[in-house]
C-alpha cells in the first residue's frame, strides 16, 4: 500500500485535532472535571501527556512556562506500541531521527545535529556508545536546542533523559511476558512496595532473546534495577538505586548502496559475516540521591553517580557501494573488517539548592548548583586483513546475490590509523538561573553556566608512531534566556535564546590530537519561538519555530595536507508540531510534524555551502490513536512518514520516503490481567529508515506481531 500524505495538509493536522478537541469538550464537562485536577509528573504518568518537568530547569515547572520545545514519551505510550527500543520512541519526537549507529548504538540526530552522547539518566550523564533498553524507564525526555545551561558540555542539538523507575512509595506491581515474530522472546517485572512509612522498595527487571527479520541477526540482553528509599517525615529523602544491564547482539551495518539508493536486494539479506560480528555492552550504575527541605521556600539535593561501562564490538560490513559486474556476472560488493574495546568509567556528583522567595513584589525561583565529574576511557581498534596479514584491508568483489560470507581467513592487526589511547576527562561546573514572575502573565527565565573541562589524551601507540600525550582545556561559557507570556491561562507563549559548546575533542574525547588541541570548541547558537496550549484539560498542543547556528566545525586545510582548521559552518531552520493526550474521555493520541531545512553554509573540503545535512528529511509526520471500544476492549492505529533524506553529507545517495501503518488491540481481560497485540508495518512497506553513511542502510521491518499478556499483583 503505497499512502501519499500532503505536506500542508500534515502540517495542519494538529491544529484540526485540537480545534476539534476544543468542540468535544464541551460534550465531555464531566470528564474534564475529573482530569482537571490529575497531575502528571514523574512516576504517575497515565496518559500520554505529562503536565510538569523538573528536568528542563532543574526546578518543579509546569511545561507551558518552559520556554522551550520539550516532547514526553509516557510509560502509557511505551507501553502501548510495545516499545524496544530508542529508536522506537524518537518515530514520536518531532525534529528528531534515529542513526543506523554502525549496529552497536544509539545515534540520534536533533535539529540536524548528530551525536552519541547527549543521553542523561535523571538528569546526569549517561554518553557511552550503546543500545539503551526501556526495561526500567518511566519516562523519556527530549529537550530540543541547546541545553549546556542545565547539563553542560554538548547538547547542541538537544539532549535526551530517561526518567527511570525508582521506590517511591507505591504500591503497584506487575508482570509482562511476551512472544512475537522471529522469535521475538521477552519478560519484564516491576515489583513496587512500601515497606513503612519510613522505607520503600521497587525492583525492576527484563530479560530478552530474540531474532530478527535480518538474517542470522539476533540480540540477548537483560537488566535488573533494585532501589531503596528513605524518608524522614516531609523534609529528607533519600533514594538509592543499582542497575546492572547485559546487551549481546550480532552487530547488523544493513546493505550497501546501489546506483544512488538502497540496495535492491531482499531486505532479509546480511551483507557481511555475523558470525563474526558482534557487540557487547555491560552497564553498572549506582544513583544515590538526597533532597532536603529547609523550609517551604528552600530546598537542596544532591545526586552521585557513579558507573561502569564495559563495551566491544568487532564487525565485518560493506564499505562500498554494490557494482555491477561484466555482462551477465551478477554485482559485487567490497568488505572491511575493524573490532574495538571502549570502557568507560564515570563519576558525577550534583549539587542543588532551589529558592523561593518575593522581591520586588515579583516571585522568584532561584536555582543555584554546582557539577564536579571524572570520566575514564580507553579506546582500542583493530583493523581486519584478508587473507594475510599483511594483505589488503579491503576484499572486493563479494556477490551481491549471497551477500553472506563466513569463515574467511582474517588476521586482526594495528594500523596507523587504529586507536589505542587513554583519556581522562575532568569537569567543575557552576550554574545559577531565577525564574521570575514579572507579572502574572510573563515569566522571565534566565541562566548561566560555567564549566571548566579538561582532557587529557594519552596516546599509547609507541609501535607504531611512539607515544604522545594531548592536553586540553576549556571554559565554556552556557547562557540562556527565555522569556513566557500567558495571555490567557491555559495559553503560553515564548521565545528563547541559548547557548551550548563542544570542546575539540569531540563528544567521545577521541578526536583530540596536536592539530585539535589547539582549536576552540564548536558552537551552538539557538533562537526559538513556540507556542503551548493547553487545548483541554487533557490534551496539549506544542508549536515551536526555530533557527539553530552550528560554527567552529572542522574541516581538512586544503593547503596543508593532514592539517585541520575551523572554517565549518551549519544552519537548521524548522517548525515542530505536537498534540499529546485525551481528546476525549475515550479517545488518546500522541502525534507529532515536523518541517526541517539543515544544510552546510560554509564551504570546505569536506561539503561546499549549500550541501543538505544527513538524516535529516524535509517532512516527518507521526500519529497514534487509542481509542476504548468498551471498558474491555480498545484499539490503536498509528501512521508515520517521512520524505527522502540524504544517507551521508555527500549526498549522493538517498533513502527514500515511506509511510508505514501500526495498529494494536487491548483487552482488559480482568481487574488485573491485560492482553495486548502489536502489529508493526500492517501493509509489510518496504522501506529505508536510516543508515550510518552511503553504504550502512537500515532496512526496515517487514510486518511484524507482537502478543503480550501482563498481571498486577
Amino acid at each position: 500500500m503505497n499512502v501519499r500524505l500532503n505536506a500542508t495538509a500534515i502540517a495542519l493536522a494538529p491544529l484540526i485535532l485540537a480545534a476539534c478537541a476544543s468542540a468535544a469538550s464541551a460534550s465531555e464537562t464531566a470528564t474534564a472535571q475529573e482530569l482537571s485536577g490529575v497531575t502528571v509528573t514523574g512516576p504517575k504518568d497515565e496518559t500520554y501527556r505529562a503536565e510538569r518537568i523538573s528536568t528542563a530547569t532543574r526546578t518543579d515547572t509546569p511545561l507551558l512556562n518552559v520556554p522551550q520545545a520539550v516532547t514526553v514519551v509516557t510509560d502509557e505510550l511505551i507501553r502501548d506500541q510495545s516499545m524496544r527500543s530508542m529508536a522506537d520512541v524518537m518515530r514520536y519526537v518531532p525534529g528528531v531521527s534515529m542513526g543506523q549507529g554502525e549496529g552497536h548504538r544509539d545515534a540520534p540526530t536533533l535539529r540536524g545535529n548528530s551525536t552519541t552522547a547527549d543521553f542523561f539518566v535523571d538528569g546526569v550523564r549517561d554518553d557511552v556508545q550503546y543500545f539503551r533498553d526501556l526495561y526500567n524507564v518511566e519516562r523519556i525526555e527530549v529537550l530540543k536546542g541547546p541545553n549546556a545551561m542545565i547539563f553542560g558540555r554538548g547538547g547542541g542539538g538537544g539532549v535526551i533523559n530517561r526518567v527511570i523507575k525508582k521506590a517511591d512509595w507505591s504500591d503497584t506491581s506487575g508482570l509482562t511476558a511476551e512472544v512475537g515474530s522471529w522469535n521475538h522472546r521477552r519478560l519484564t517485572v516491576d515489583a513496587a512496595r512500601p515497606v513503612s512509612d519510613a522505607f520503600a522498595v521497587r525492583l525492576v527487571g527484563a530479560y530478552e532473546r530474540s531474532d530478527s527479520y535480518r538474517d542470522f541477526a539476533n540480540v540477548q540482553r537483560w537488566g535488573v534495577t533494585p532501589s531503596i528509599a528513605w524518608r524522614n517525615g516531609d523534609d529528607l529523602t533519600v533514594s538509592l538505586s543499582y542497575e546492572h544491564f547485559e546487551d549481546d547482539r550480532t552487530t547488523d551495518r544493513g546493505v550497501p548502496s546501489f546506483a544512488g539508493g538502497p540496495s535492491p536486494a531482499r531486505r532479509s539479506a546480511f551483507f557481511g559475516d555475523p558470525e563474526r560480528s558482534y557487540a557487547t555492552t555491560k552497564v553498572d550504575l549506582l544513583n544515590l540521591a538526597g533532597e532536603y527541605k529547609l523550609s517551604d521556600s528552600l530546598m537542596i539535593r544532591n545526586r552521585t553517580v557513579f558507573g561502569e561501562y564495559d563495551k566491544f564490538y568487532a564487525n565485518i560490513f560493506p564499505s562500498g557501494a554494490a557494482v555491477v559486474g561484466a555482462t551477465g556476472a551478477p554485482a559485487t560488493y567490497p568488505l572491511q573488517a575493524y573490532l574495538n574495546f571502549s570502557p568507560r568509567e564515570n563519576l558525577f556528583n550534583q549539587t542543588d539548592i532551589v529558592w523561593t522567595t518575593q522581591v520586588g513584589g515579583m516571585r522568584h525561583t532561584i536555582l543555584a548548583g554546582a557539577e564536579f565529574g571524572r570520566q575514564k576511557s580507553e579506546n582500542l581498534r583493530r583493523t581486519g586483513r584478508f587473507n594475510t596479514v599483511t594483505g589488503p584491508m579491503t576484499l572486493s568483489g563479494v556477490s551481491f546475490t549471497s551477500p553472506t560470507v563466513r569463515g574467511l581467513p582474517i588476521s586482526f592487526s594495528t594500523t596507523g590509523s587504529d586507536a589505542d589511547n587513554r583519556i581522562e576527562a575532568t569537569v567543575a561546573a557552576g550554574y545559577v538561573q531565577d525564574q521570575i514572575d514579572l507579572t502574572q502573565q510573563l515569566q522571565l527565565v534566565a541562566g548561566l553556566r560555567f564549566d571548566s573541562f579538561d582532557v587529557d589524551f594519552f596516546d599509547e601507540r609507541a609501535s607504531t608512531i611512539g607515544r604522545r600525550d594531548f592536553t586540553r582545556q576549556d571554559g565554556l561559557w552556557s547562557p540562556r534566556l527565555g522569556l513566557v507570556f500567558k495571555p490567557v491561562e491555559p495559553v503560553s507563549l515564548y521565545a528563547s535564546y541559548s547557548v551550548s559548546s563542544l570542546p575539540s575533542s569531540g563528544d567521545q574525547f577521541s578526536s583530540l590530537s596536536a592539530t585539535t588541541e589547539t582549536l576552540k570548541p564548536e558552537k551552538f547558537e539557538n533562537l526559538e519561538v513556540g507556542i503551548k496550549w493547553q487545548a483541554t484539560p487533557g490534551l496539549v498542543f506544542t508549536a515551536a519555530l526555530y533557527r539553530l547556528d552550528r560554527e567552529n566545525t572542522t574541516a581538512p586545510d586544503p593547503s596543508r595536507p593532514g592539517q585541520v582548521v575551523l572554517t565549518g559552518a551549519q544552519r537548521s531552520k524548522g517548525f515542530e508540531a505536537g498534540l499529546a493526550g485525551r481528546v476525549i474521555r475515550r479517545w488518546e493520541i500522541s502525534s507529532g510534524y515536523a518541517w526541517q531545512d539543515a544544510k552546510i553554509t560554509s564551504t570546505t573540503s569536506a561539503a561546499p555551502a549549500g550541501r543538505e545535512v544527513p538524516l535529516v528529511p524535509e517532512h516527518t509526520f507521526s500519529l497514534w490513536n487509542k481509542y476504548e471500544l468498551t471498558p474491555m476492549f480498545s484499539v490503536g492505529l498509528g501512521v508515520v512518514h517521512q520524505t527522502k533524506m540524504y544517507a551521508s553529507i555527500s549526498n549522493t545517495v538517498t533513502l527514500p520516503g515511506f509511510t508505514r501503518v501500526d495498529a494494536a488491540v487491548y483487552a482488559q481481560l480482568t481487574d488485573k490481567v491485560r492482553a495486548q497485540v502489536n502489529l508493526e508495518n500492517a501493509f509489510d512497506k518496504r522501506y529505508f529508515p536510516t543508515s550510518h553513511g552511503d553504504n550502512n542502510i537500515l532496512p526496515g521491518s517487514s510486518r511484524a506481531v507482537r502478543v503480550s499478556l501482563s498481571t498486577t499483583f
